[in-house]
């Protein structure tokens, strides 16, 4: 299989397939083809995509030989079903955020996968934000000394969320925390392990019945002695800085997030366009520190590039050439330790 183009099945015809998926997949033409769209309708706002064939017929999908990969982004209910069906076809499968609600889901989708002899993980794109691997490079930089402690939020104003309220029927896949703590949650955990402990609070604004808005997780990673912290407000009017990493040395602060969203949502796509996502130098993160020598330092940093095609390049040397899959089952069973953990006790 090495060196040929995957064929890619999509489920969903939505955002999420022709927003965070497609446009980072097809930008690696050598590697990626876009065989067959599935949704239930095929009326859609979405222009279609140049030689995919769209279908309304899963089954038909799922049996044909040529697909190699299928992707997910269905609503967050689906995707347990929708995953094991990708996987008793046979086909490596990537499902969307979150994942599914429960680490039983996780581990039978994972004992599956190994059956059938394919793999299957979670789109964790975010991996790939340039804030974050930012953040990453300074700490690892030497600059700040010892890191002790990093913040990262993810911050929203979104009123209609709240005024949106499943009154009486608390709904915890289409909360806040498993919107995007799971985001949060993965990044910490890719940086720096599984946390020795935790912990993970989530908050109902509206009251009862209502959905989480809020969240507020403390990782503590004993034995390097780092506290870790991820919190974020769907009603912040005034968003918190996206990352704060504190050193014995001093201090590094990045306020804007990856601008790859950004340009999505303006349909402004990666192909084609060299400044995609890329961050202006107003928006660099500010390094302040001291140095062996006691002299103090202040720097704006240059803001890594990144793109979410890094998690294609990843897939295809997974699927092609049989490297480890990029996002591990263990680190997803611990994100979904934590993420039912913070929210077991909401009604």
């Amino acid at each position: 299989m090495a060196d040929r183009i995957l064929n890619i099945g999509f489920i969903g015809n939505g955002k999420g397939i022709n927003r965070y998926h497609a446009p980072f997949s097809l930008a690696l033409p050598e590697k990626y083809r876009a065989k067959t769209i599935y949704a239930r309708h095929l009326g859609s706002p979405w222009a279609k995509i140049p030689g995919t064939e769209y279908t309304t017929d899963l089954e038909a999908m799922l049996a044909d030989p040529e697909i190699d990969i299928v992707e997910i982004s269905t609503p967050n209910t689906t995707h347990y079903e929708l995953t094991k069906q990708a996987l008793l076809a046979g086909k490596h499968t990537v499902c969307d955020k979150p994942f599914v609600e429960t680490v039983e889901e996780a581990e039978e989708l994972y004992a599956l996968a190994a059956q059938k002899g394919v793999t299957v993980q979670c789109y964790q794109n975010r991996r790939f934000d340039s804030d974050y691997l930012t953040a990453r490079k300074v700490a690892e930089s030497g600059k700040l000394g010892r890191v002790y402690e990093i913040v990262t939020h993810y911050d929203y104003w979104r009123e209609a969320f709240y005024q949106m309220a499943h009154e009486g029927a608390y709904d915890r896949m289409n909360g806040v925390v498993y919107g995007h703590a799971c985001h949060c949650v993965d990044q910490l955990i890719n940086w720096l392990g599984v946390p020795d402990r935790w912990h993970a609070e989530a908050r109902q604004l509206g009251g009862e019945g209502r959905p989480d808005m809020e969240f507020d997780f403390d990782f503590y990673y004993d034995e390097v002695g780092i506290k870790a912290t991820a919190a974020t407000s769907y009603l912040a009017a005034i968003q918190r800085p996206s990352f704060e990493v504190y050193g014995e040395r001093g201090t590094f602060v990045k306020v804007e997030k990856d601008q790859q969203e950004r340009d999505l949502k303006k349909f402004y796509l990666p192909a084609g366009h060299d400044d995609f996502g890329l961050d202006t130098p107003e928006q660099y993160g500010v390094l302040r520190y001291y140095d062996a020598d006691g002299a103090f330092h202040e720097e704006r940093v240059e803001t890594v590039r990144s793109t979410y095609s890094a998690f294609y390049e990843a897939l295809y040397e997974t699927v092609a050439n049989g490297a480890p899959q990029l996002v591990k089952p263990e680190e997803t069973i611990a994100q979904l330790r934590i993420l039912e953990d913070a929210t077991r006790d909401l009604r």
